[in-house]
């Protein structure tokens, strides 16, 4: 279980003393995470301009095509009067070195005279990939990389996930009683978990670029499956899994903001009628043998990749959670268990039981926390 290092920052009236690196890359980190919501697909990244340890520029990345924190740090500074020449940048991520929706930061950062850019990680963008961190060393810049890695990861694991594999991070959550269950026999599931665990729950859904669900839930539940409760800029796009396009044109989740319908059988009525609605459908090949087939789940996955999608949060049943987890789509689990018990009801997952315990399938638990009366508990399969 990986914790994130607490940096030493020390108040003196307004200024805050930035006295090791390590200080300097968690003050940056907290300014990244101010763009939690508003930078996919770009990662989120933050900066601080630290000079005789005080901060003088500080910025993070804002929605894409707009400026990147390197940029909004040094407008900062230059808002507040302060001359960059000669101080350290602290970035939490490698600066991009090339043309995109912006300028190259590298560039930036040449020209404003800095003496040190530490970085916590390199930027597994192909298009960047050292070239930035090479560029400043080959301009007289000083650099440091590797600072806090593991929390600048765990920050931007969905555009990590997508650099590197192609697809995003999926994360599928689940609200259940401590023996497993997550509604009673007849569906009943309102609620399993206290107010606590289900605000936390709309938290961890406003972080996602979308929300997936199957059509079986939007059947048997008419969720809406958005955010409530909690502050945030925008709405993560819904995503249904339904192979044979039987949603209700009424459904709540058609409502508001546009969905991404995925089905694997043609339908052009239907199609018609959901794209004449402002939906998209999303046409890919099936698999199994059923009429028509189901939507290849991998397959899917890799389409939200070239979407730029950078992290996946499922809301589903057990059927679509078995097929996900079966065909190796699922990254963490978010489980929140309830200190009750139930007895008999509807499961997490409709897998077939193993031949034996060492056919199980096995994960590691990453953190695991108390939020209100549950616990929330992630757990991962393979690291990235």
């Amino acid at each position: 279980m990986r914790r994130r290092p607490r940096a030493v920052l020390k108040r003196t009236k307004t200024i805050l003393q930035i006295n090791t690196d390590t200080d300097g890359m968690a003050l940056a980190l907290e300014w990244a995470a101010k763009g939690m919501y508003i930078t996919a697909p770009n990662p989120r990244v933050g900066c601080v301009i630290v000079r005789d340890g005080e901060v003088i520029g500080a910025g993070h990345t804002q929605p894409a095509g707009q400026a990147h924190a390197e940029i909004q740090a040094l407008r900062d500074a230059a808002a507040r009067g302060n001359d960059v020449r000669g101080a350290t940048a602290y970035v939490t991520l490698e600066p991009c070195s090339h043309y995109g929706r912006t300028p190259p930061c590298s560039n930036a950062l040449v020209e404003a005279g800095l003496k040190r850019v530490v970085a916590a990680m390199g930027d597994p963008n192909p298009l960047v990939a050292g070239r930035g961190m090479a560029q400043l060393q080959a301009a007289g810049i000083e650099t440091v990389s590797g600072v806090l890695a593991d929390a600048a990861h765990e920050l931007n694991i969905g555009f990590f996930s997508r650099m590197r594999r192609g697809r995003p991070w999926v994360r599928l959550k689940s609200a259940a009683s401590l023996d497993g269950f997550t509604a009673l026999e007849n569906g009943e599931s309102q609620w399993i978990t206290g107010p606590e665990a289900r605000a936390d729950g709309h938290a961890w859904r406003a972080r996602a670029c979308v929300i997936l669900t199957g059509i079986g839930t939007v059947k048997a539940d008419d969720p809406q499956l958005t955010v409530r409760g909690v502050a945030t800029p925008r709405q993560p796009r819904r995503v249904i899994v339904d192979s044979r396009l039987e949603i209700d044109p009424g459904a709540r989740i058609l409502q508001g903001e546009p969905c991404w319908i995925v089905a694997a059988a043609p339908s052009p009525g239907k199609e018609a009628a959901l794209r004449a609605a402002g939906h998209e459908v999303i046409l890919l090949p099936g698999v199994g043998n059923s009429a028509g087939g189901k939507v290849d789940l991998a397959a899917l996955m890799l389409e939200l990749g070239r979407r730029e999608i950078n992290e996946v949060h499922v809301e589903a049943g057990s059927k679509l959670n078995a097929s996900l987890v079966r065909e190796g789509c699922v990254d963490e689990l978010l489980v929140y268990l309830a200190p009750s018990l139930i007895g008999a009801g509807q499961g997490m997952f409709a897998l077939p039981a193993p031949g034996s315990l060492a056919d199980k399938i096995t994960l590691r638990f990453h953190a695991v926390t108390q939020v209100g009366s549950d616990l929330r508990i992630l757990a991962r399969f393979n690291p990235i």
